[in-house]
């Protein structure tokens, strides 16, 4: 149940940042907090999704907690690099995030996935 938790959390994560991403690239300038604000109330869409961005971190910290309860820390923090990937990946696939191809970050993603990988797996037993 805590892999469960844990794995919530980084889908969750991974939402928000996807969901924030998108809200502050059609939302005025946050330095411009007025104008800023203001258009909260006529741009219902970027408000709809910058609200949910922060309900799903809000969400994903509560999964998070919950795994922590039932995984050890040793196995549960490795999978927060889920989220790099998960991200990374619905950024080239979304088209209203303007992510480019880059074999360095595949690279990097590579890398992730192996040291997850090395973390992870069980070890062998030994007789």
């Amino acid at each position: 149940m805590g892999l469960l938790f844990a794995l919530g959390s980084v889908v969750l994560v991974s939402a928000a940042q996807l969901l924030l991403k998108w809200a502050m690239m059609q939302l005025p300038n946050i330095s411009r907090l007025p104008q800023f604000l203001s258009s909260l109330s006529h741009l219902p869409l970027p408000t709809a999704a910058l609200l949910l961005g922060l309900l799903a971190y809000a969400l994903s910290m509560l999964c998070w907690l919950l795994a922590l309860k039932r995984l050890p820390l040793s196995r549960a923090y490795p999978l927060l690099s889920l989220s790099y990937l998960l991200v990374w990946l619905a950024a080239l696939w979304l088209p209203g995030l303007n992510e480019a191809f880059h074999w360095g970050k595949l690279a990097g993603a590579s890398l992730i996935v192996g040291g997850l990988l090395l973390i992870c797996w069980p070890a062998a037993k030994r007789r």
